[in-house]
């Protein structure tokens, strides 16, 4: 039997679970995991269910559509390792990270190429056998740039791009063509300390947690619905280079789980809001 994850979410209405589960049963499926959750303020219903079954996923869901309130999204998503293109700066923190996970096989992704506005990341996507592409942005107008961004990533048709530190502001026009499929990472200073110089200015403020946010991209920079967020204790024995080197490490941790909810298709995007099923 195909293990397949069948992702729910509709106006809520009684009984909803009863006839979701009541469909699937008809069609010979095994439930080995299931979740559900209710917005009460917004009266919708979101529901992840992990199945065993060899029906026609159409099949079901034409069933399902019969049972279910306009306006509901039914998908079928299947367990496979996901494609993904990472878009990099100079930071090789995250961008490491990911490659090591992805070569032992930590995370159901992988990684297609690394594409880059500098070329300083490329011996260490080489290192792991993965196709480096450098589209500097020197001398080029934005959507000059974008276009050549759109053609390095062509070739590989990802599922998903990952921001792993890409220090350039993408535009609405080009984050639409990849919508719901942008993943970002970056500190959760913001926006008390914004620029250049942000752990700096924190260690001025004298903070006390370190933090990191991954969030998918939309056109209001970095105000996409939050994936996943963590923190870090710091004191005042940490100078600016410490509290640094805190933030890329919350980062790290931050953007692999985000990646990890997502590629395991366990995140609803409601709004500017998520729901996630852990």
């Amino acid at each position: 039997m195909a293990h397949k994850t069948l992702l729910i979410d509709c106006p809520d209405e009684p009984r909803l679970v009863h006839r979701i589960t009541g469909v699937l049963a008809n069609h010979g499926g095994n439930i080995v995991a299931n979740a559900e959750f209710v917005d009460a303020s917004a009266g919708w219903f979101f529901m992840r269910t992990e199945l065993d079954v060899d029906a026609d996923p159409a099949a079901m869901r034409e069933e399902l559509a019969g049972e279910l309130p306009n306006g509901a999204r039914v998908t079928f998503a299947e367990k496979r390792p996901k494609d993904a293109v990472v878009l990099v700066t100079k930071e090789p923190h995250c961008l490491g990270d990911l490659l090591v996970r992805d070569a032992y096989r930590e995370l159901p992704i992988r990684i297609r190429a690394v594409v880059g506005n500098h070329a300083t990341l490329a011996p260490l996507a080489h290192r792991f056998g993965i196709p480096f592409h450098h589209v500097p942005v020197d001398g080029r107008e934005r959507p000059e740039h974008e276009a050549a961004l759109e053609a390095a990533l062509a070739p590989y048709e990802p599922d998903y791009l990952v921001l792993a530190k890409y220090m350039r502001v993408l535009t609405g026009d080009f984050v639409g063509r990849y919508a719901g499929r942008v993943i970002n990472i970056h500190h959760s200073f913001l926006p008390a300390f914004q620029g250049a110089a942000p752990y700096r200015q924190a260690w001025d403020r004298g903070v006390k947690i370190v933090g990191a946010t991954a969030h998918f991209a939309t056109a209001d920079l970095d105000a996409g619905p939050i994936i996943a967020q963590d923190v870090v204790p710091i004191d005042h024995s940490h100078g600016p280079d410490e509290i640094a080197q805190a933030g890329r490490d919350v980062e790290k941790v931050a953007l692999a789980r985000a990646l990890r909810l997502v590629l395991q298709d366990r995140v609803f995007v409601s709004g500017n809001r998520t729901v996630i099923f852990d």
